[in-house]
């Protein structure tokens, strides 16, 4: 079916379009009018032969909704690339961490485009509707969801415009914009980046140790690859799009926010922000907002003031965040007393956790995670089938956020989408420094349990799991750190903080991660605010971080600075061994009843791939008990070896002797002895213990033996032929 027949024909719509837009040297095509005509807006958005379809939803506010209550699905179906769901159930469930990030890169993108104030529900699903393993779909997702809102009735980016998701790869040092999976294989740079008109919105992505300059170059690279995209989204709005609703953000009682500014001075908000400690600030601040309250209350009266507390509650917050954002721009001073660029005390320790196999604590201020390392098998490792194919990961990291790290009694759920996204970005920064299966042939899983929190726990999490893993003996090819940079812009004045608060983040327009080593940028995530940032501020930021990154490495370098020449003493070995492929049956044994002994009688885990290549796995003698009975197993006779063998039986031309379990060879009666034998069990008889030599190995697989040419020879040695 041609693509033309695909998107454009047969439709039923009275208003439809179709265009196509090239992003680097590749051509993507988006539809509106054709399919799920009855949403806000829909597109059908190709690229290669993956087609996604995303739609836009919209429903009034509910009643005491204050915030914006914007919901991003991103679901793959397993028809898209020719596949039935494996497993029990058959049906797609629950979304996968892949999908959920990749929801997770549209809302962070989208979001903050939206004015504030709306409260209306609004909620944009991208459906994987075919998939070719060649072009994948997320950037294509975060196009067609930008042109959905744009061509919709809702006030989506009415000032910054639309916006446009473009990912950047880096092949032989040339930057390509939108990259196919096979360019990306040799690509040094993975990066999404969320771009519009004028400036660069989000970012997401991992790096091969790139400088700050190649990573800003890289980034604005693809703010020009995305343009093309973003006067497309204009073009579908010009044919096709509806009205714009009214929307007016609610207006603020200048009169009641007056009183409330003044009323929180005078109680004090000023000294309560000025508390270094995060839990005394807080309840500082409290205790301000709750008599603040209580004198407005005297004084409007019950009646009126029950009509205006929500906007009371609303006005403090905005006085406190206001408040803190003019005395870090004005003052140059922050919550905690720090200068911009300032690291918070950092204290590292490992080896703190006794049956771990690695373990550390990275406290920075008042964030802390316990980080641990755990050593598997191939067995260990997590399937992952996915549209572009099963496959196999050996390296996990688990980011884990309790609601005691922030003091607060709250249930325990399942893992958030926030707690998944924190840790893919300290996976991709650890990823990058762990040494491959050829070299250190474990599987690894990484755990970070964050004990308390209070700005940056996801970068705590990238510096602990460095430590631990170097800890349990890992070869890291070097230390990986991370920080968290954010961004204060008060009309002309900016300020750039190293290593932010909780609530610096809170009330900030920027959210900048970056993580790496000593040489360069191994990953980076960043959530703007604000319409965007010059290349100017990116370049300042960066290399900000990067002074802060190497404060950091400094620090944990006082602590451990390479891998521990052993293992732990709690942590598994491997042993390897090649077979012959013909003896893997033997091993296994009938219903692999042979294996299962195995591991029965020695505790070890065993693991062989059909090349015959066998990882024995366990702790202390195991290891080599179960490689001693896999090589009794599957050994084979050598040639000129001497062996010490049991004569198994007796026939008139020579005597069968077994050299090891389960192998036998001849031994003619003329290689019986020195001299003329007339009877064969004139020398030897079953049962007996005798020396022999191979002497021959037969292409049918007999083997030939000498009990003669063994005479003197010392057993396991190779005589002379």
């Amino acid at each position: 079916m041609s693509e033309n027949q695909l998107i454009r024909n047969n439709h039923n719509s009275s208003k439809s379009h179709h265009l196509s837009v090239k992003v680097g040297d590749t051509e993507m095509t988006f539809e509106f009018g054709k399919i799920a005509k009855q949403t806000s807006a829909s597109i059908v958005a190709r690229w290669g032969d993956s087609v996604i379809l995303t739609t836009v939803c919209t429903g009034p506010s509910r009643p005491g909704t204050d915030f914006f209550p914007l919901t991003c699905e991103y679901i793959e179906k397993a028809y898209a690339a020719g596949k039935i769901p494996g497993g029990f159930f058959k049906r797609e469930t629950r979304p996968r961490e892949h999908e959920i990030l990749n929801a997770r890169i549209t809302d962070r993108s989208i979001r903050p485009l939206f004015p504030d104030g709306f409260r209306d529900d609004v909620q944009i699903v991208t459906t994987v509707l075919s998939h070719d393993g060649e072009h994948d779909t997320d950037a294509l997702a975060l196009c067609a969801a930008s042109m959905a809102l744009h061509v919709s009735e809702l006030p989506f980016a009415p000032e910054s415009g639309p916006i446009a998701g473009v990912r950047v790869a880096r092949v032989n040092g040339t930057l390509i914009a939108a990259p196919t999976e096979t360019q990306k294989q040799d690509s040094d740079l993975d990066l999404v980046v969320a771009v519009s008109k004028d400036a660069i919105v989000m970012v997401e992505g991992g790096a091969d140790e790139l400088s700050e300059e190649e990573m800003v170059e890289a980034l604005f690279f693809a703010h020009e690859a995305g343009q093309d995209v973003i006067q497309s989204c204009h073009d579908m709005r010009a044919k096709v799009g509806k009205d714009k609703m009214v929307f007016e953000a609610p207006e603020i009682d200048a009169e009641l926010f007056a009183k409330v500014e003044k009323t929180a001075h005078d109680k004090g908000i000023v000294n309560a922000i000025a508390t270094r400690d995060k839990i005394a600030r807080y309840a500082e601040i409290d205790a301000v907002k709750a008599v603040t309250k209580e004198t407005l209350k005297e004084e409007l009266g019950e009646d009126a003031y029950e009509q205006v507390s929500s906007e009371i509650s609303k006005y403090f917050g905005t006085v406190k965040a206001n408040h803190i954002r003019q005395t870090t721009v004005n003052e140059k001073a922050r919550l905690d007393g720090r200068a911009f660029t300032d690291i918070r005390a950092i204290d590292c320790e490992t080896k703190v956790l006794p049956r771990t196999h690695g373990s550390s604590v990275f406290t920075r201020g008042e964030t802390q995670a316990i980080v641990t390392a755990t050593l598997g098998t191939r067995e260990d490792e997590q399937k992952l089938d996915t549209l572009m194919g099963e496959h196999f990961e050996r390296f996990m990291l688990h980011y884990n956020f309790p609601p005691f790290s922030v003091g607060e009694a709250r249930p325990l759920r399942s893992t958030s989408r926030r707690e998944m996204g924190h840790g893919a970005l300290a996976t991709r920064a650890v990823r990058s420094v762990i040494p491959e299966a050829e070299n250190f042939p474990y599987t690894l899983r990484v755990v970070s349990e964050i004990t308390e929190s209070n700005g940056s726990s996801s970068m705590a999490s990238v510096c602990g799991a460095s430590m631990a893993l170097m800890d349990a003996g890992v070869p890291l090819r070097c230390p990986v750190a991370g920080i968290a940079m954010g961004l204060i812009q008060e009309d002309d004045k900016i300020a750039v903080l190293s290593d932010i608060l909780g609530d610096e983040d809170h009330i900030g327009d920027m959210d900048f991660k970056v993580c790496g080593t000593e040489k360069g940028i191994v990953a980076i995530q960043m959530d703007i605010k604000i319409d965007g940032l010059t290349r100017e501020i990116m370049t300042t930021a960066l290399n900000q971080a990067k002074e802060g990154r190497l404060h950091i490495l400094n620090e944990m370098g006082k602590a451990i600075t390479k891998h521990r020449d052993e293992l732990s003493e709690t942590a598994p070995r491997i042993l390897e061994m090649k077979i012959n492929p013909d003896k893997i049956r033997d091993v296994i044994g009938p219903g692999g009843k042979t294996i299962r002994d195995i591991t029965m009688r020695t505790n070890a885990k065993v693991s062989i791939e059909d090349n015959g290549s066998v990882q024995i796995f366990g702790i202390g003698p195991s290891t080599i008990e179960a490689k001693n009975i896999i090589e009794e197993l599957t050994q084979e006779p050598i040639m000129n070896m001497i062996y010490r063998g049991v004569v198994k039986r007796c026939v008139d031309f020579g005597a069968f002797v077994e050299i090891f379990n389960g192998c036998d060879g001849l031994v003619h009666i003329s290689e019986l002895a020195d001299k003329r034998v007339e009877k064969v069990t004139d020398v030897v008889q079953e049962g007996d213990e005798v020396n022999v030599k191979v002497i021959r190995i037969e292409r049918d697989g007999k083997i030939r033996l000498s009990r003669k040419q063994a005479d003197g020879a010392e057993v396991g040695s190779v005589a002379s032929a």
